[in-house]
């Protein structure tokens, strides 16, 4: 599947802001079957100096510094990517999670795609007991992997209610379990805490979702959004992406923009700024398919 994807964010300032430092995750990589044909990213003002890396785990980051005062800073990416078909290993051929716990654990791999990486606690992810208890409903003895897996995906899809503006980034994880009220930011997180809470590793992706209009009713430019899902290390299954917000299996519709531990290694635009006053934030994302 192809597609163009056109992603903006706009900091408006009530006061000129003097100088800043960003770190922008907004340019996808290849990865697996994804394939980049075309990727470009433009900010205005125009930074002082920028550069683009690749960060521990594969992503592309940009850095940029700012240093004329400015009342907005505006970024703005533009891609076409290709998204190959994917099929799952079938879940209930996995290995058992037992297995996988202790293949993670005696693992000795610590390059940025290893398991290792995804066991322990994060800045969004802490390891509570709530959620190793909830996790473990759905990893009963001798389980396939990935079938425990995805039953605990389609349990937080009828669990949690969908709100947008229930919570933000600063929301505590234990204050959205105790609700079950989120946005797929919480869903992955909380997934992804049951998980290395019982020793399975997990990885936060972060990326785009095709979404499709009503039936006789226009598709709605740059009323998408961006979205979160979960990886899941299956053992010698590999990785298999799980999308909880919406209980499926990763699969064409889903296109991948940066993965780490949590929220903290992906956003889309991070950093510092020096200003006086406050900011409105404007997101807007296009998803469309061809080109």
């Amino acid at each position: 599947m192809l597609y163009v994807i056109r992603h903006t964010t706009t900091y408006s300032y009530r006061a000129d802001v003097s100088s800043g430092r960003c770190v922008l995750h907004l340019l996808p990589a290849d990865a697996g079957r994804q394939r980049v044909l075309s990727a470009t990213l433009t900010i205005d003002p125009a930074p002082a100096e920028q550069a683009e890396t690749l960060d521990f785990f594969g992503n592309r980051t940009s850095h940029v510094r700012f240093s004329r005062p400015a009342a907005r800073h505006r970024f703005e990416s533009r891609v076409r990517v290709e998204v190959g078909a994917f099929e799952a290993p079938h879940a209930l051929l996995t290995p058992a999670w037992e297995s996988v716990r202790r293949e993670a654990l005696a693992t000795a791999d610590i390059a940025g795609g290893a398991p290792a990486h995804q066991l322990f606690a994060s800045r969004y992810v802490p390891l509570l007991d709530a959620a190793r208890a909830y996790a473990r409903e759905s990893f009963t003895p001798g389980r396939p992997v990935l079938d425990a897996a995805v039953a605990l995906m389609r349990r937080i899809h009828a669990d949690f209610v969908y709100e947008s503006g229930a919570t933000d980034v600063s929301t505590p994880l234990a204050e959205v379990a105790e609700r079950r009220h989120g946005v797929c930011q919480d869903f992955a997180h909380w997934m992804i805490a049951g998980l290395r809470a019982i020793g399975i590793p997990a990885a936060y992706v972060s990326g785009y979702l095709r979404t499709r209009p009503p039936p006789g009713r226009p598709r709605l430019v740059g009323a998408d959004a961006t979205h979160a899902w979960v990886s899941v290390w299956c053992g010698a299954a590999g990785w298999v992406d799980l999308d909880p917000t919406n209980a499926l299996v990763v699969g064409e519709d889903h296109v991948r923009l940066a993965i780490g531990r949590d929220y903290a290694d992906v956003a889309p635009v991070g950093g510092v700024i020096m200003a006086s006053a406050g900011h409105t934030l404007r997101v807007s994302v296009d998803v469309a398919p061809g080109g």
